[in-house]
C-alpha cells in the first residue's frame, strides 16, 4: 500500500464502521499485542475487538463520535476518534481518542495525519479545546509534543497497560480557531 493510500483516511457512517469492524479489530490487537495502552488486556480477541467496535456505531450514528479509518477496509492501517462533547456547557471541546497505526505502517506519517485530520475536523465543527491521554513515556507522547499539544500533567497509575500494571497517563489538550 503506499504512502498516498494510507493518508486518505476516510471518515466512516456508522454502516461503513459496522462493516469495517473485523479490519479495525485487527487493528486494535495489533495495537495492544504491540504493549499500546489503549483500554484492552492483553488477551483482547479479534472477535472481541470487534464486538467494542461496533458498539461504537450508535454513537457515530448520533454524530457523536466520528471515526476515520486508513487504507482497505478490511485491513485498516490506521484509525482516529473524535469524540464530540455533549453537554451544553462542552460544546467547545472534543476528545482525540484510539489512535491507532498499525506497526507495518509506522514510520511514515500516517499518526500524524491521523491525529491532524481529526483536529481539522474539530476545528470545522467549532471545536476549540481539544483533550487526550496516553500513557507516559510513549511513543504517542512524543507524537502530541511534536504536534504542538501542551501538557496539562500526568496522573500515576491511571491505566493498565495490556499485561496489567499500572501506568501513569499524561494529559494532553491543544486549543484551536474553529473554523465553522
Amino acid at each position: 500500500m503506499s504512502t498516498a493510500e494510507l493518508l486518505t483516511p476516510e471518515l466512516l457512517t456508522a454502516e461503513r464502521l459496522q462493516a469495517a469492524a473485523p479490519g479495525l479489530a485487527e487493528l486494535l490487537v495489533d495495537a495492544v499485542r504491540g504493549g499500546a495502552s489503549v483500554g484492552f488486556p492483553a488477551r483482547l480477541t479479534t472477535a472481541e475487538a470487534a464486538d467494542w467496535w461496533r458498539s461504537r456505531a450508535a454513537a457515530v450514528a448520533a454524530g457523536s463520535l466520528l471515526v476515520w479509518a486508513a487504507g482497505p477496509s478490511d485491513r485498516p492501517a490506521g484509525t482516529v476518534s473524535l469524540a464530540l462533547a455533549q453537554y451544553p456547557n462542552g460544546a467547545h471541546r472534543a476528545e482525540i481518542g484510539k489512535l491507532l497505526v498499525h506497526s507495518d505502517a509506522r514510520g511514515r506519517g500516517l499518526g500524524g495525519a491521523l491525529l491532524a485530520l481529526a483536529e481539522q475536523a474539530a476545528a470545522e465543527r467549532g471545536r476549540t479545546l481539544l483533550l487526550l491521554d496516553t500513557e507516559t513515556g510513549s511513543s504517542a507522547e512524543r507524537l502530541y509534543r511534536r504536534a504542538g499539544w501542551t501538557t496539562l500533567g500526568a496522573v500515576p497509575d491511571y491505566a493498565a497497560d495490556p499485561a496489567g500494571t499500572l501506568r501513569p497517563s499524561t494529559f494532553f489538550y491543544k486549543h484551536l480557531v474553529a473554523t465553522a
